[in-house]
């Protein structure tokens, strides 16, 4: 039997939930919202993967694949002209906010 899939901790729900090329094609790439939260940390915020790790409330191997998930996701998406769609996952807002996490019973973000 598989152990229960940890609640992610991430810093915000993106305003904007779409993003389209210039000439897309019929395919799309959904980037749950941990794996948005990884890169931010990993590469906007500059974070070590322990630190980042840490803030997410994970190990540093479970962060190490969400973020190699979500860096080919991205590649993926921009090599071959795909919508990004970033929604879904199992996440709880840092600071009191929502979540969406199945012990907490509610959803946080945009519908």
């Amino acid at each position: 039997m598989p152990r229960r899939k940890k609640c992610r901790r991430v810093g915000f729900i993106p305003p904007n939930q779409l993003f389209y090329p210039q000439n897309p094609n019929e395919e799309q790439v959904t980037l749950q919202i941990e794996e948005l939260e990884a890169i931010r940390l990993s590469d906007l915020e500059q974070l070590e993967q322990n630190e980042a790790a840490e803030m997410m409330n994970i190990s540093r191997g479970t962060f190490q694949r969400i973020i190699k998930s979500a860096r080919q996701k991205v590649a993926d998406a921009l090599i071959n002209g795909k919508v990004i769609h970033i929604g879904g996952g199992h996440f709880e807002l840092a600071e009191g906010g929502q979540g969406m996490c199945r012990r907490r019973r509610f959803r946080g973000g945009r519908d």
